[in-house]
């Protein structure tokens, strides 16, 4: 891995997102060659198996956010290091392809942004996931993004040919109604509203398109569940999902320091609220226990959830979703000679 001598700009360019003051501390991008882009997942409770991350780090610097323990890993830090210290894997494109070439590799989803979100700022320059997006379709290997930005309109071409060739499905990171609030949260992501924007440009090109409520922050964010799934439905989205704020490890610090300082008036009914609904702790890491609480606090907003659903017709998963094996391995090219 190595540091790049004035690399690009990721903000100077024609899908520029960052609308507020620049960040407080300066931005480092690395290049890393990696050996393997695709990451395998062996949790019980995640509904994939494979990823793909084009980028360590993230730039959004969302408080809450499960990976900053990752990049401790490469020496760094979690906190203003995971959000300025960025890696970019350069050849993740061929990576892919030589994956997807071995005889082994039969064909099945692959989620982006499994990790840190595949669209930041970065992806204007340097296109990784654009290129990796590229291989998918050549293959028709079904997809599926996670992701807050709005840079992903960019891409609609190789979506569509996803949609048409194989599978993909589109899921927007909606946690708050209200810019304000998100901006304290999730200070340097594209606002709620470019996100709904983006949402309603893909649903109308016909791309399946779902709203996820991650996290759920009890004591802050609850409230916006009805909100975030009208609006949602409103941009065309389809199916709607919810998770319970993590903080394993050095997460909790990050995520607690910023929200005291966010909300100084809050901050305790937070703490209180989320360890009501962790049985009296801040951390959770049994499987199938992290994503959701416990109590009659938790159930409440199951139930709010659920009243949402249901309200703005949102359709629960059926056998028919199972997503295709499409997957087609090119065959070499023919050459002139023997």
């Amino acid at each position: 891995m190595k540091l790049i001598s004035n690399p690009p700009n990721p903000f100077e360019s024609s899908h520029r997102e960052l609308l507020e003051p620049a960040p407080h501390v300066t931005t480092q991008v690395f290049e890393e060659t990696t050996g393997a882009i695709l990451s395998r997942n062996d949790s019980p409770d995640i509904p994939f198996r494979w990823s793909v991350n084009p980028y360590r780090g993230c730039f959004h610097a969302c408080a809450y956010c499960y990976a900053r323990p990752t990049h401790q890993y490469w020496g760094f830090g979690a906190g203003t290091d995971f959000e300025s210290k960025l890696i970019v894997k350069s050849n993740a494109a061929a990576a892919l392809r030589t994956a997807f070439m071995k005889p082994s590799w039969k064909g099945e989803m692959v989620v982006f942004s499994g990790n840190t979100d595949c669209y930041q700022p970065l992806e204007a320059t340097h296109a990784l996931t654009r290129a990796c997006l590229t291989v998918c379709a050549e293959f028709r290997n079904p997809v599926a993004i996670v992701t807050k930005a709005s840079l992903i309109q960019r891409d609609l071409d190789l979506l569509q040919t996803l949609k048409t060739q194989a599978s993909v499905q589109v899921y927007f990171s909606v946690p708050f109604a209200h810019d304000d609030v998100a901006r304290k949260v999730e200070p340097q992501t594209p606002s709620i509203t470019r996100r709904l924007e983006a949402m309603a440009a893909l649903s109308a090109a016909g791309i399946p398109t779902a709203v996820l409520v991650g996290p759920v922050i009890p004591g802050l964010n609850e409230q916006d569940i009805p909100r975030i799934l009208h609006l949602a439905k409103q941009a065309g989205a389809t199916h709607a999902a919810y998770t319970l704020l993590r903080l394993n490890d050095n997460v909790q610090p990050v995520f607690l320091e910023r929200m005291a300082e966010a909300f100084p008036d809050r901050i305790k009914k937070i703490v209180n609220h989320l360890q009501e609904v962790r049985d009296g702790r801040l951390e959770e890491k049994r499987f199938f226990e992290r994503h959701r609480g416990r109590g009659p606090m938790w159930q409440t907003i199951e139930h709010l959830f659920d009243l949402a659903f249901r309200k703005e017709g949102f359709r629960r998963p059926s056998r028919d979703d199972t997503v295709p094996n499409t997957f087609v391995r090119p065959s070499a090219q023919c050459t002139l000679f023997p």
